[in-house]
Formats: structure tokens, C-alpha cells, sequence
């Protein structure tokens, strides 16, 4: 069977994880998760002050970034990969909405997105890798064979992730959650280097209404449409 790069972008909270995990386990795919990458960053900067609610010292990340190890190591019991940094499980720690609340700020970085996309285009060099982020087939793989966008209103995706959290035990608010939704798609879509944009090729998927079973099986689909599985 052909192997092939499946390129996942789109904004926060679509569910671009979910999806890459759901396709990666039946295609018996690499699957990687970016955002986890770009969240241990950022969780690093909060860790050792680079980053506040009232200032951030981008210089003194740039100069640490040598120091930033990131691996994904597998956890058989959970059936994914979880995020570890400098050695250090950080699985749990980069969920929070802390660390939400910086990402996309860390992300504009250009220094830390050539580092990272560097990693990422080394981690799907042989294909056979599932891959979501933001600029997945604009940058880290533009021949991607397929390549999907996904998005969704900010309330429908707020309301996702203030569920996610509430049922982890985090103390938020829905307020608090659709603000950090609007924040980060606005930082995303304006940052100067890799904003958040469709490919041309991209195949858009608005996921407000969609099931996770319905969008797996539409994506699904559009695979077998690229590889022919029979």
C-alpha cells in the first residue's frame, strides 16, 4: 500500500488531534502532534520566567534554545505518544490553560518555528506520518498528498475545550475559554512568520456539526481516494 504524508492544519480546538490519533491507529501511521511541541516551549519559557502575563524576554528563549530537548516517547497504555521535555514526562503539564494562554505568543517566534519545523520535517522524512498543527501543508510538509484544514465556530470549539478541561478538574470559566479561543486564532492568523492560512489544496472541514465517528469516515474517504485502498 502507498504510503503517504497526511497534512492536518486549522485553528485551536478543532479536534486536529483527535483525528490525527483516530487515522494514525487504523493506517498504522507515525502520528505526530506539533502543538505539543510548541507547548513544551512554551511551558519551558513560564518555567523558567521568560514569559509573564506582562512581559516576554523572546531573546533570552532564543539563546536557551539549544537547551530545549523535546521527544515523543510511546505510552502503551494510552496508545499515543506523550510530550516529554528535556527528559521530563510534560504530558499533562502543557494541557492546561496556563500554557494555552502563552503558546501562541511563543509560536510567533521565528527562531522556535525553524527549530521545531526542522525536528518535524526530519520525523516525516520516509511518509507513512500523520502530522496536525498549523502550518503543516503550507510549510513543514508543502507536498503532502493530502492535505485538510479543519475548523469550526469559536463558541462550538470553546464549549469542546471548556468540556475537556472541566472534566480534567481545571478551574475555568466558558468566558475564560472562548477569550483564550479568540486570542490565540487571532495571533495565529497575523503572526508574520507561517500564519495560520489554508493551502490551496487543503481540503476545508467544518466540524461544528460533525461527530468524531462522521469525520473520521469522511476523512477516511478522502484517503482512499489518494492511496486506493481497496
Amino acid at each position: 500500500m502507498k504510503k503517504i504524508t497526511i497534512a492536518i492544519d486549522g485553528f485551536s480546538s478543532t479536534g486536529k488531534s483527535t483525528l490525527a490519533k483516530q487515522l494514525a491507529k487504523e493506517l498504522e501511521y507515525v502520528y505526530v502532534d506539533t502543538g505539543a511541541m510548541y507547548r513544551a516551549v512554551a511551558y519551558f519559557a513560564m518555567q523558567n520566567q521568560l514569559i509573564t502575563t506582562d512581559s516576554f524576554d523572546k531573546k533570552a528563549l532564543i539563546e536557551t534554545l539549544p537547551k530545549i530537548q523535546l521527544e515523543f516517547k510511546f505510552n502503551a497504555d494510552l496508545g499515543f505518544a506523550e510530550m516529554y521535555l528535556n527528559g521530563e514526562n510534560v504530558e499533562k503539564q502543557i494541557r492546561t490553560i496556563e500554557v494555552s494562554n502563552f503558546v501562541s505568543k511563543v509560536a510567533e517566534v521565528s527562531e522556535v518555528r525553524s527549530k521545531l519545523v526542522e525536528q518535524q520535517q526530519e520525523m516525516g522524512k520516509n511518509k507513512a506520518i500523520v502530522m496536525d498543527g498549523r502550518d503543516i501543508g503550507t510549510v513543514v510538509f508543502p507536498d503532502a498528498e493530502l492535505k485538510i484544514f479543519m475548523t469550526a465556530s469559536a463558541e462550538t470549539r470553546a464549549q469542546r475545550r471548556f468540556d475537556e478541561l472541566q472534566q480534567k478538574g481545571d478551574d475555568v470559566t466558558y468566558e475564560e475559554v472562548l477569550k483564550n479561543v479568540v486570542d490565540r486564532d487571532y495571533i495565529d492568523t497575523h503572526r508574520e512568520d507561517s500564519p495560520l492560512v489554508i493551502a490551496d489544496d487543503a481540503i476545508e472541514i467544518d466540524n461544528s456539526y460533525l461527530n468524531k465517528e462522521e469525520q473520521f469516515a469522511a476523512v477516511l474517504e478522502l484517503i482512499n481516494d489518494v492511496v486506493k485502498i481497496d
